[in-house]
């Protein structure tokens, strides 16, 4: 890939992003569920729009385990869950970014309901 073709990307992304962003808020009661994927892990944290504040954060780089990705994205949700639970928070938002709902994100999705988040 050349640099026009890596900038067109990261901008077809971000215009991906905006779209599912322009539909989801975070509030204090029900905080957005932010979803990061790279190439090697997956975080997420629960994010207060209305102050800009993170409210809870989880992710793979405290697993020391050596587990497949989809593992790793569902032990990453649980932790989150359990996480929020600590803060008092039930239900929230998901916010996939600029990510398809599909392999780790569906994985880290299905993990944090399971676990008790509601959404």
């Amino acid at each position: 890939m050349n640099r026009k073709e890596i900038l067109a990307k990261r901008a077809r992304a971000a215009r991906r992003a905006a779209r599912v962003r322009a539909r989801v808020q975070g509030t204090p009661e029900r905080p957005r569920l932010s979803v990061f994927r790279s190439d090697r892990h997956i975080s997420a944290q629960l994010i207060d729009d209305t102050t800009g504040r993170t409210l809870a954060a989880a992710s793979d780089l405290k697993v020391k385990a050596e587990k497949k990705p989809l593992e790793r994205a569902a032990m990453v949700g649980a932790e989150l869950a359990a996480a929020a639970k600590k803060v008092n928070i039930q239900t929230v938002t998901f916010d996939r970014g600029s990510y398809l709902f599909h392999g780790r994100v569906k994985a880290l999705a299905e993990a944090a309901r399971e676990a008790g988040l509601v959404f």
